[in-house]
């Protein structure tokens, strides 16, 4: 499949999965109008019920009693914003959040509760102060020609001639380690370009599925992912991808299509997730709504909305992190070392 047949793909997704607005007709603009209309809404467009009910136990049925009384009693906007958020939050999803005149609400656990694995200070110490800067990502060349690449964000768009540029400026290098650790995600299309410089040919690296009613489990059979390598420069070469609980959404996707590749290793901790493409609606009083409503799946049909494993898995211990010391960041020096050595001894 072309690029252009693929992005076809995206743009022939039913609108109705891509915009959803509910008719005053069905519910009125109260507390508990709203209410009902939002758990609705939840119970007949969100993806993942059958994988949260299966990580957590989710009963979406019982959270509808948990705050119904809440609603039949409410009379505050503030405490009706309050208590919706605190019930989409039931869903442990960090694509799923409500929108108002009082602010966003958001589900963060899904990254606080872990391990950071990861510090600034920390890093600057293998950056260094003359790294190279491109489309927001930061480069520079370890000891031993080893580059070391951070993308922090895919909010941006990524460019072919910088990201040649980039390559080009490692050229001497044995191996990349490409850290995304903290990349909240941002855009698919940015996440694939990038990936794009690390393939010789298409790949198919996933399936999405698109729901076709309003029941938990009414899909469209999954739909094969491709991508295609860039018109660019392109590193085969060895590459370590390091990943941390707060790679999410687009990052997710990312590393989604980077476990494929048989020159990439992914270490460090699990990722954080969200892999739903949303939809977006709105409640009788004008909030926004925003939720997961096409799941993302593995070459195994796997979801991925609550994360993926690395290859190796690695956490900043508490000795190196208090010496400056970024243990994840040795590991795949180290990796690095251990396979070039055994290369050489075979070639010997």
């Amino acid at each position: 499949m072309t690029t252009m047949k693929r992005l076809l793909t995206y743009l022939t997704i039913p609108l109705a999965l891509l915009t959803s607005c509910i008719g005053e007709e069905e519910f009125d603009n109260s507390c508990n109008g709203n209410f009902e209309a939002l758990w609705q809404l939840i119970d007949e467009h969100y993806c993942f019920f059958a994988q949260a009910e299966e990580e957590f136990g989710l009963d979406w049925n019982a959270v509808h009693d948990k705050y119904k009384p809440i609603a039949d009693t409410c009379r505050d906007e503030l405490i009706l914003f309050d208590m919706l958020g605190n019930m989409l939050g039931e869903l442990r999803d960090g694509h799923v959040n409500l929108s108002s005149m009082f602010g966003t609400s958001y589900y963060w656990d899904w990254q606080l509760k872990e391990p950071m694995n990861f510090s600034d200070s920390i890093q600057r110490g293998y950056l260094g102060t003359d790294f190279k800067m491109t489309n927001g990502i930061k480069y520079n060349i370890l000891p031993d020609s080893i580059g070391y690449v951070y993308v922090g964000s895919f909010s941006g768009g990524f460019n072919t001639n910088n990201l040649s540029l980039m390559l080009y400026n490692m050229r001497e290098c044995k191996a990349i380690i490409l850290d995304i650790r903290n990349n909240g995600g941002g855009k698919i299309t940015a996440a694939e370009k990038l990936a794009s410089i690390f393939i010789k040919e298409q790949i198919h690296y996933g399936y999405m599925q698109h729901k076709t009613g309003k029941g938990h489990n009414d899909f469209s059979a999954p739909e094969p992912l491709y991508l295609e390598p860039s018109e660019g420069a392109r590193w085969l070469r060895s590459v370590v991808v390091l990943t941390n609980r707060g790679v999410y959404s687009a990052a997710n996707h990312f590393v989604l299509i980077m476990r494929q590749l048989p020159h990439v290793a992914i270490i460090g901790d699990k990722t954080g997730g969200g892999s739903g493409m949303p939809l977006n609606s709105t409640l009788p009083n004008g909030w926004n709504v925003r939720l997961s409503a096409c799941p993302t799946l593995d070459l195994d049909y796997r979801h991925t909305e609550f994360g993926i494993e690395p290859h190796i898995k690695v956490d900043i211990t508490s000795e190196d992190w208090n010496n400056g010391r970024d243990t994840i960041i040795e590991r795949a020096k180290a990796l690095i070392f251990d396979y070039y050595s055994k290369k050489e001894e075979q070639e010997g």
